[in-house]
């Protein structure tokens, strides 16, 4: 586990964004159920997540067409959650950081770290915005 001095940043990256935090797994099973379109990423304190994952998942948003509702997980930190959130995401190995975009509860575009590492912010968002043009 993360001291919280070093991932509260990382998370408020997310969180002030509009991303609800999930802290259990009571709360990832609830938003899972959620209708409609969801977008879950599990955060992570890699130089990937800094670089290319939150800037390119927050960009995504400047879109017509998006998820209806934003959510995160932070690897190391809320341990539970996580857990739980990978439980729903199988087959897809544990990864983080990584990205679904989620459809009444199922998973219908996922990024895992491979797509994430190695690509730019851009690539990302616009990879996430085909995503949401045509599921959400």
């Amino acid at each position: 586990m993360y001291p919280a001095e070093l991932t509260i940043p990382m998370e408020k990256d997310l969180t002030e964004f509009g991303f609800g935090p999930l802290k259990d797994s009571d709360q990832v099973e609830s938003a899972i159920k959620t209708k409609g379109t969801s977008l879950l990423i599990i955060n992570s304190v890699c130089g990937c997540a800094a670089g290319n994952a939150r800037p390119g998942v927050k960009h995504s948003l400047n879109n017509d067409k998006k998820p209806d509702n934003l959510y995160t997980v932070f690897a190391g930190v809320d341990r539970e959650a996580v857990d739980k959130v990978r439980e729903h995401f199988l087959p897809y190995p544990p990864s983080s950081p990584c990205i679904a975009l989620l459809k009444d509860g199922q998973i219908v575009h996922f990024l895992e770290r491979r797509h994430i590492e190695g690509n730019t912010a851009q690539a990302i968002a616009a990879n996430l915005q085909d995503a949401y043009n045509t599921h959400c």
